[in-house]
């Protein structure tokens, strides 16, 4: 437990230490954790197809990205987890509205090792096999707060609290499990899929709101056109169907 304790403070303090930096020329995208390995794809892919034009990708929690957003970092184009995170960059006028784009859909998802025992119900994790249950941080990650949503319904999340890990983003949880430093995690179905060699899906979660990922171009943006080209091969027949491969659905 101490372990993972440990790397949480760490990340948070890199996280401070180091603010993200790129260079004027580069179109940046900060985009949510759950999006890294598809939206690596689609960079590449859009950079072929638009020779000269560099896309950097900037990988964190949602809330994260959108407070370094708030805070100046650059920032092209922003993509996020949820609406919610997305309602609170348009409500402070950090992205401009007319580009905002739902393009994929995804399902939340609770993982065990793969030798791990499955639950069968979301109240079964209160038993002494999962002493540690990764989960997002509810502050910070909209996974977090779907799971939370979910084990509140369940009447878990209380009882729950002397086990709960609380994770920077998405794929931390799905690292702990990966490395059974946690019995359970709560992650979205794309993560486990990226890492079906050492975790398992033992069952989809329930959520009152779908999880739905949308995309605009930020209020900051000095390549708007770009950034707006950027949005648009997302939202196309090509970047369609990478996202599909990785498990994404439509919106």
């Amino acid at each position: 437990m101490h372990r993972i304790a440990r790397s949480i403070v760490i990340s948070a303090m890199i996280l401070a230490a180091a603010p993200f930096h790129a260079s004027a020329a580069d179109l940046v995208v900060s985009a949510a954790a759950s999006l890294s390995n598809a939206f690596a794809e689609i960079g590449k892919a859009y950079e072929v197809k638009h020779p000269g034009d560099k896309i950097v990708l900037n990988f964190a929690a949602s809330d994260v990205l959108l407070k370094q957003i708030e805070q100046g970092a650059p920032a092209d184009v922003f993509a996020s987890a949820d609406e919610a995170t997305m309602d609170r960059a348009a409500q402070s006028n950090l992205v401009d509205t007319l580009t905002r784009k739902d393009f994929a859909g995804n399902t939340l998802v609770l993982i065990v090792g793969l030798s791990a025992k499955s639950p069968n119900s979301l109240n079964d994790l209160s038993a002494a096999d999962y002493p540690h249950i990764a989960i997002g941080n509810p502050d910070s990650v909209p996974a977090g707060r779907y799971a939370k949503e979910a084990l509140t319904s369940a009447d878990g999340w209380e009882k729950l609290q002397s086990q709960i890990v609380p994770t920077q983003n998405v794929r931390q949880a799905l690292d702990y499990v990966a490395r059974d430093e946690a019995q359970a995690g709560f992650v979205y179905a794309t993560d486990a899929q990226t890492q079906k060699d050492k975790v398992r899906v033992a069952m989809t979660v329930p959520t009152s709101t779908q999880v739905r990922y949308p995309i605009a171009v930020t209020r900051a943006s000095k390549q708007v056109d770009l950034a707006k080209g950027f949005v648009d091969y997302v939202e196309s027949a090509d970047g369609r169907a990478i996202l599909s491969r990785y498990g994404f659905s439509a919106p």
